[in-house]
């Protein structure tokens, strides 16, 4: 693990980011996307930091925005607009004129009425609009229930048969054009056997659309390939192989179809660290507390979904111990990692959480007023490996 070498002098909580291992990690999955029916786009909702997105521009792959801000963002980062693509299930009309003027790659639909809303917003502009429609599979992903997205309890998507008659039915909406589908099931999957599935989800979809004369050149399969949080050091980098493998074995598209995937944790996630500093710990007749000076405002994954991430005290090789890893907010939930095996920790040992490049910094909040923490990169200041 890469840290600054003043690590426990620099004003904590901070977040570090190693920019060697982002770009190692996006040279695999670049290297194992080997197929020029493929490419990759970046989920921006993952981390919008500005030199980690200026780090990401420079191997030329697309960009997928949930919001018009994120949207602003890429082009201000650089990124083509024609590589950029424009999800999310509420997108305002302000933010579906942005896309519209940006002439971006396409905008992915979610519902009968969004896609009436941009052919009636289109017309008004005097464009027509690239389009995708985003197709709900039933598919559980089989993670937290508030990352899974591709069940006809979630929000996102529009059902399969509506799909069909949708495309059949196209013709009336002049100002759109219907270039493509998009699918996307969830986060943080590990199991391969829920990608094959996708795959197979698809394929009918796709089959049946191809009996009625209609073919795409346009299919986004989504993004969801997860990260090993338990063993950060183990496995630094994702099996991207069996990820693109799986595709490539079990997705079956027109020749000239180009398959696009939304990767953002597996491309982020390990190479961000919350580096943080202990500002008390106490003992109850149940719990051994260590108090740290990051809160829920930095990292709120473990208060949100009950996440786990590796917690590691840089500053001490004593004996390990059993501790609540705890915030100063004001909320019972704000709590970094329960019985967090560790060395004996006292004031002023630094922590190390792990694993946070993707879903830590973006969802960062000032409740409490607190200060955004700081940020520091690895290829801006002088480093160490530490075991």
């Amino acid at each position: 693990m890469r840290l600054p070498v003043n690590y426990n002098r620099l004003e904590t909580p901070y977040y570090f980011y190693d920019i060697e291992l982002l770009n190692e990690t996006i040279e695999a999955a670049l290297s194992a996307c080997n197929n020029n029916n493929f490419r990759i786009h970046y989920a921006m909702k993952a981390n919008a930091n500005s030199q980690i997105l200026e780090t990401i521009n420079r191997y030329n792959i697309g960009i997928d925005c949930v919001s018009g801000n994120e949207l602003k963002k890429a082009l201000e980062c650089g990124f083509n607009s024609s590589d950029i693509v424009f999800a999310g299930v509420g997108k305002s009309d302000k933010e579906i004129q942005l896309a519209i003027n940006s002439g971006i790659h396409a905008i992915n639909v979610e519902s009968e009425e969004e896609l009436e809303v941009v052919n009636t917003i289109s017309g008004e502009m005097n464009r027509v609009t690239d389009i995708a429609l985003r197709v709900n599979p039933d598919i559980d992903a089989g993670t937290h229930k508030h990352i899974t997205t591709g069940t006809d309890h979630n929000k996102f998507g529009i059902s399969i048969p509506d799909i069909i008659r949708i495309n059949e039915e196209s013709d009336k909406l002049k100002n759109i054009n219907i270039i493509g589908l998009h699918f996307h099931i969830g986060s943080q999957i590990n199991g391969m056997d829920t990608f094959i599935k996708l795959c197979s989800t698809i394929n009918s979809v796709q089959n049946d659309l191809l009996n009625r004369g209609i073919v795409f050149n346009h299919l986004n399969v989504g993004g969801g390939l997860g990260i090993d949080y338990d063993n950060p050091d183990k496995t630094p980098i994702v099996n991207f192989n069996d990820y693109f493998d799986v595709f490539s074995s079990h997705l079956k598209y027109p020749h000239k179809q180009i398959v696009h995937f939304e990767l953002g944790r597996s491309i982020t996630g390990q190479c961000g660290s919350l580096i943080t500093k202990v500002l008390y710990t106490k003992n109850t007749s149940r719990k051994r507390f260590a108090i740290v000076d990051a809160g829920m405002t930095d990292l709120i994954r473990p208060a949100l979904y009950n996440a786990y991430h590796k917690i590691e005290n840089l500053t001490s090789s004593a004996i390990k111990l059993r501790y609540d890893v705890v915030g100063p907010i004001c909320e019972s939930s704000d709590c970094f990692g329960k019985d967090a095996i560790i060395p004996e920790t006292k004031r002023g040992d630094i922590l190390c959480i792990r694993s946070v490049g993707a879903y830590g910094q973006v969802m960062a909040s000032q409740y409490n007023l607190r200060e955004p923490a700081m940020a520091y990169y690895s290829d801006m200041i002088e480093t160490i490996n530490h075991k």
